[in-house]
């Protein structure tokens, strides 16, 4: 449909038919609009999965490897091709519009949602992003960059300002959504915060640069906008004013049908607070939102999945094995060889509960998961050296133990020792009862973990009821997530019977992760109790129950000599360690960077008894690894999605290579992190490090951390041999602007197997009046060569590397003069390095825009 075209339409809609249309029809979807074809747009999380317009466990979605993982892979065309996969699973729940990628920075650590952003580095995360962005939209739907913008942090999220200079923000924190503007991003998500003291959804950012024209040519002071033509959506209940908001660029208010602009925004308009040509701006975008994705006019044919179901397992088992970064393998522990196992001892909690996802807003449903257990299993058994036997795969006996006691948190009821009293079917029963107790509604749930519960009229209170089969018998924990009055029983007896008042505005902790009320209550081994939760549907209350449950303390120095135990008998010990939902998740940020509940401990342990040691790290960010030096072989799997087991299984055997090289800098300890401060003083969150973050920030601290940004092994070795670039650039433009360069790397595969290698070109600079990094990533480029051969790396270098931005002129800049190039496999890893003398300053040219530097 041609632009005129929207104009015609618009000509159809009086203001009370914009208006409406500008908030949302429900949680997850707009209003159609018949006058002019429109039909509704759903929405939907996120990043790792599509999880569809309901909280349901039974309708299930494929879980990818977290974004930190995908970013690990610096493998573009790999997170294309599961963009795409995102894109069949949209289309699949008939969602048009994916709220998705997360383009925030790990400026922190400590940064909660990390698990959710690509990673430090500004061009790592644009490059990752775009190649995301055009695999979703290639699939026929909306990409969302979010959270526009430093939103890099989960302390006081909906409120903090975040106080950062224009050229931290041009050159980091805006640098990746103005890359996903360059490559055609549909949509934009407006963030909760304040920047430099004005709330997102209603910041001058959204109109200048976003919306702003691209220049012709040049980029002077009057130029440099990115020229966006899409929708920017806000965050889900971002929008809280009236004026500010519908004054800037913000598009359209998630979620409906209540919002400021629902209630007053018909009578600003007619009081000549808004100008009607504004409302009409926002409309044409969302009505060009709705053509692109087949929601306006008629209808767009369907899209067929890209790839069958055993080909979408097999990508996302390949994912796992890419985004696995080998930070430490000493006397060539790894990989494993089948044949020479006898006895194989898997520890750690995290083996058989592996965490395959982040939590908060962006979960999904999983129809299944491999865990690392079943993974070792699983290859073991295939490598063919003996029948199975129980406890067995192949010729090397597998043993699990858990090393530490079990949690005592609670966690949703498990259909594994829980049923549904009505039918018997593993599970629970979820009844909906009316002012008088009576039954209005009742469906059988696979878990405790009731998100969304059925709407029906009358319903004034939800019941979670359970016939409970504990395996142990003691005192077990038993909560009730939820807000309003609540009640839990065990066998007819209350146990607990509250009200609980809501004490956030956050929709994470009011909707989708309440805090658990807890209740001790005795329970036998084997013998089935009736435990019945009840919770008070009131307005402003949520509507995410939960009904939880967790085991009697265990002995903590029983499990560990369990373990101890088992790793001295084995030829080789696997160890999985990894945060929890309580020390990493959305919603809030982390305490600390060490690992939970004595694992540190059970690490130090196994590796003492035995020198084979493997340590898999199950983590959304980076924890502190103190025993780093005492295990021979350590791997960091991240959040790595459904097929975690199988795609683990790959590296440790050799199957595959772990491919991940680090997005983020990981240090030793806590204390010796650069840029920790997540915590805002009188509402204010100061980015004070300027354009110094991640190994910006150590380089310029002087500090050594554990494993450098970019750092990771495979299994065979490389030489870097030599390098080339011009020796010197600038000046060929008819205004003395800068181009970008070609690097051309030559390195050598020194080891005994074929391999990748993640080439990486940093950029420095000493002789400056410019306050800059003292090396930043520039550019990168993957090889691949087999043993003994010689490949070159092109790395190409857009000008915007050897820039900055001027506030003065409020433009790009390329100050003359000399800089240092870099090359090597990590931030502090660079052996080969040349020079190129920039010979003329100038604003860059058109074709030095963030698009160049991702071609």
């Amino acid at each position: 449909m041609a632009e005129d075209e929207t104009g015609r339409l618009l000509e159809k809609l009086d203001i009370g038919q914009k208006v409406r249309l500008l908030t949302g029809a429900s949680n997850w979807r707009t209003y159609a609009e018949p006058a002019v074809g429109l039909r509704p747009v759903m929405m939907s999380d996120g990043p790792a999965g599509v999880r569809g317009e309901t909280w349901d466990e039974r309708r299930t979605s494929l879980v990818l490897p977290s974004p930190t993982a995908l970013a690990a892979s610096w493998d573009e065309e790999l997170v294309h091709d599961l963009g795409g996969l995102l894109a069949a699973e949209a289309r699949r729940k008939g969602v048009q519009v994916l709220l998705a990628p997360t383009l925030n920075l790990h400026r922190s650590p400590l940064g909660g949602r990390h698990f959710e952003c690509f990673s430090e580095d500004p061009l790592l995360t644009s490059r990752t992003g775009v190649a995301f962005v055009k695999g979703v939209q290639e699939g026929g739907v909306a990409a969302t960059a979010k959270h526009f913008v430093a939103n890099d942090a989960e302390t006081d999220r909906l409120h903090v300002d975040v106080r950062v200079t224009e050229r931290a923000l041009r050159e980091l924190y805006l640098a990746p959504f103005e890359a996903a503007v360059d490559a055609g991003v549909w949509a934009v998500m407006s963030a909760y915060n304040k920047v430099n003291g004005v709330t997102m959804s209603a910041s001058p950012l959204l109109e200048w640069p976003l919306k702003g024209d691209r220049p012709l040519r040049g980029n002077g002071p009057a130029q440099g906008g990115w020229g966006f033509d899409g929708l920017v959506v806000s965050d889900w209940g971002a929008v809280r004013s009236l004026l500010g908001s519908a004054r800037s660029g913000q598009d359209l208010a998630m979620p409906g049908p209540e919002s400021p602009w629902a209630a007053g925004l018909p009578a600003a308009v007619a009081a000549g607070l808004i100008d009607e040509a504004r409302i009409d701006d926002k409309i044409r975008r969302l009505l060009r939102l709705a053509r692109r994705v087949g929601a306006l006019g008629e209808p767009a044919p369907v899209r067929r999945p890209l790839t069958p179901p055993t080909g979408e397992r097999a990508l996302l088992r390949r994912a796992v094995a890419a985004g696995t970064v080998l930070l430490r393998n000493e006397r060539g522990v790894l990989p494993l060889d089948p044949a020479r196992l006898r006895r194989v001892a898997v520890i750690g909690p995290q083996a058989t509960a592996v965490r395959i996802q982040g939590g908060g807003s962006a979960e999904v449903f999983p129809s299944s998961v491999v865990t690392p257990l079943e993974g070792i299993e699983a290859a073991l058994r295939e490598a063919g050296e003996a029948p199975v036997g129980v406890g067995t795969g192949g010729r090397a006996e597998v043993t699990y133990t858990p090393g530490l006691p079990p949690y005592t948190r609670p966690r949703p009821l498990d259909p594994a020792w829980t049923r549904d009293p009505r039918d018997g079917e593993p599970g629970v029963l979820v009844r909906l009862l009316d002012a008088q107790g009576a039954e209005l509604h009742a469906e059988h749930r696979l878990s405790g973990r009731i998100v969304e519960p059925a709407r029906v009229a009358g319903a004034v209170t939800v019941e979670i009821r359970a016939l409970v089969r504990p395996a142990r018998s003691g005192s077990w924990t038993l909560g009730v997530g939820g807000w309003g009055l609540i009640s839990l029983s065990v066998d007819g007896r209350t146990l607990l019977s509250d009200e609980f008042p809501l004490d956030s505005d956050d929709p994470t902790r009011v909707h989708v992760s309440p805090p658990y009320r807890c209740v001790r209550a005795e329970l036998t081994e084997g013998v089935e109790s009736e435990v019945v939760a009840r919770r008070r549907l009131d307005a402003g209350t949520g509507v995410a129950t939960l009904l939880a449950a967790a085991p009697p303390p265990g002995d903590a120095p029983t499990a560990l000599a369990a373990a101890v135990a088992a790793a001295r008998a084995a030829d080789v010990a696997v160890v999985v360690v990894g945060t929890t939902e309580e020390s990493e998740s959305e919603g809030r940020d982390r305490e600390s960077l060490a690992l939970p509940d004595g694992q540190d401990a059970l690490v130090r342990a196994v590796a003492r008894a035995n020198p084979r040691t493997v340590v898999l790290v199950n983590s959304g960010g980076p924890v502190a690894l103190p025993w780093h030096r005492e295990v021979p072989a350590l791997l960091l799997a991240w959040f790595p999605g459904q097929e975690a087991g199988h795609g683990l299984a790959d590296v440790l055997f050799g199957r595959a290579e772990p491919g991940g090289r680090l997005p983020t800098t990981w240090a030793l300890a806590q204390e010796d992190v650069p840029v920790l401060d997540t915590l805002p003083r009188d509402g204010r969150l100061p980015y004070e490090e300027g354009v110094h973050i991640g190994h910006r920030a150590w380089l310029r601290a002087g500090a050594r951390p554990a494993y450098w940004f970019g750092h990771g092994l495979g299994y065979t070795t490389w030489t870097y041999e030599g390098m080339e670039a011009p020796s010197a650039v600038g000046g060929d433009g008819a205004d003395g602007a800068v181009a970008g360069i070609d690097v051309r790397v030559r390195l050598r595969n020194t080891g005994p197997r074929r391999g990748r290698e993640v080439v990486q070109v940093y950029v420095a600079r000493t002789d400056t009046a410019v306050d800059r990094p003292v090396r930043a990533l520039a550019g990168y480029a993957a090889v691949e060569a087999g043993p003994g051969e010689e490949t070159v790396a092109t790395v190409r270098l857009a000008a915007r590397a050897l820039s900055h931005w001027s506030t003065d002129g409020g433009r790009w800049e390329t100050e003359p003069g000399e800089f240092t190039l870099l090359a090597g496999s990590s931030a502090g890893e660079l052996p080969l390095r040349t020079t190129v003398r920039v010979a003329a300053s100038g604003p860059l040219a058109p074709d030095a825009s963030m698009e160049s530097a991702l071609r």
